[in-house]
């Protein structure tokens, strides 16, 4: 089995879709990697996967907006295509079998980030759950007696 991780950003609102019976939500998700080329020169490489979640929970779908960061798990598989100028071409796509909200551009470093995780049916686990930082004095709490 092959599996692909995913830490992106989506490139579009998802779109939700029933295809013979069964729901699907399509969404994009690029990510950016930057780099130094051989000459020094600073130079970025955005990799699109283009995403299929099929399942019946599609109460993610709100939070599906264009820029929301994403971890996305799944399946890999490559589509090849013909371009209308005559060239071969190639897309990665992703059968989801996992997605976590992780945030979105706006969210400042400041504000509590909320985060969510889903599965798919095939029993994979289903869980909301915020996640706060702890306050400095939490973390500088000499009271606290660890055992180690």
């Amino acid at each position: 089995m092959i599996k692909l991780m995913v830490i992106g950003n989506l490139g579009k609102d998802c779109l939700v879709n029933t295809v013979n019976g069964k729901n699907v939500i399509n969404f994009n998700v690029a990510h950016t990697e930057k780099f130094k080329d051989s000459s020094g020169a600073q130079r970025e490489k955005t990799t699109w996967v283009e995403c299929a979640y099929w399942t019946d929970r599609t109460g993610i779908s709100p939070y599906l907006k264009k820029g929301t960061q994403v971890y996305v798990e799944g399946t890999p598989e490559v589509r090849t295509y013909q371009t209308n100028d005559g060239k071969n071409g190639a897309a990665l796509s992703l059968r989801v079998q996992t997605i976590q909200l992780l945030g979105s551009r706006g969210e400042g470093l400041g504000t509590p980030q909320q985060e969510r995780s889903y599965g798919n049916s095939n029993g994979n686990t289903y869980s909301g759950q915020q996640s706060n930082a702890p306050a400095q004095d939490d973390i500088n709490d000499a009271s606290d007696d660890l055992p180690f």
